[in-house]
């Protein structure tokens, strides 16, 4: 029994890999596909020839590459403010003491549990009284909305976690508030800046609804409404090229998983030692 537990368990944990990873590697294999096998029943699993002409399509012939690019700028902005306005947020809420800190804090908390759907109104009739709607910057303030409270909730478990007594320490020193959060709290706090960051990414990579309903102009929108609008129709999806960008909107995802992954640990215990 004890040598058939290591088999089955390492039988469960394949499976379940390859049913997660399965929709993912039938997308890239149907992209590679040339169009007469697409519909193939019954269908093929290896592609008798590979071809890359639904990337040049894609590339060529449609603003995939606007879209991205909008994507990129909008998820990229978002995740710095987030970044930026969590960190300062957390650091308050940790180590302050003001009157209102823990109901300001659940406060924050129940903003991220309203549904979209009940903010998306509020949210478009502000941008309009602005004068900000149809644009990216009304997408990056709405993404900013539902992304923060969570981000500063996540920083704020990670900071409580941090000694105060390596900051006293660096005050005792002579280091100023900011030089103390600079020298000691952001390296403590680097895996926890790292988590919220990709956490945010995705999220803002992924959004659909916000971007449906403040975005109208084909100029600024981003992929997940650009690629709806232009690849489906009520008479006709190209499925072809669907397959092709959505391995193109899966590769950002991919690379910064990849980039990230490795610095996620390497905070841990700097800015602890006192020079």
């Amino acid at each position: 029994m004890k040598l058939l537990r290591p088999v089955l368990l390492n039988v469960f944990t394949w499976s379940l890999v390859f049913l997660i990873a399965f929709p993912l590697v039938w997308m890239i294999v149907t992209s590679l596909k040339p169009q007469s096998e697409l519909f193939r029943i019954p269908p093929t699993w290896i592609p008798e020839s590979v071809t890359f002409e639904h990337y040049w399509r894609l590339l060529s012939e449609t603003p995939f590459l606007r879209y991205f690019r909008n994507s990129v700028v909008l998820a990229t902005t978002t995740t710095l403010f987030v970044v930026a306005l969590g960190t300062l947020g957390a650091y308050s809420l940790v180590r302050f003491t003001y009157r209102g800190r823990e109901t300001l804090a659940l406060l924050v908390l129940f903003t991220y549990l309203l549904p979209s759907v009940v903010l998306i109104i509020p949210l478009y009739l502000m941008m309009v009284t602005l004068g900000l709607s149809n644009t990216l910057f009304s997408l990056i303030l709405a993404h900013t909305t539902f992304a923060l409270p969570y981000a500063l909730w996540l920083l704020r478990s990670f900071m409580e976690g941090i000694p105060e007594d390596l900051e006293n320490a660096a005050l005792v020193d002579g280091a100023t508030r900011i030089g103390a959060f600079r020298d000691v709290i952001f390296p403590q706090l680097l895996p926890g800046i790292i988590s919220t960051a990709l956490f945010t990414f995705i999220l803002s990579w992924n959004e659909y609804l916000y971007a449906l309903v403040l975005v109208n102009s084909d100029a600024v929108a981003p992929l997940t409404t650009g690629v709806m609008s232009m690849l489906i129709s009520a008479f006709n999806i190209e499925w072809s090229l669907l397959m092709a960008a959505s391995v193109m909107m899966s590769l950002p995802l991919i690379v910064v998983f990849a980039f990230l992954q490795s610095y996620l640990t390497s905070g841990f215990g700097a800015g602890g030692v006192k020079g």
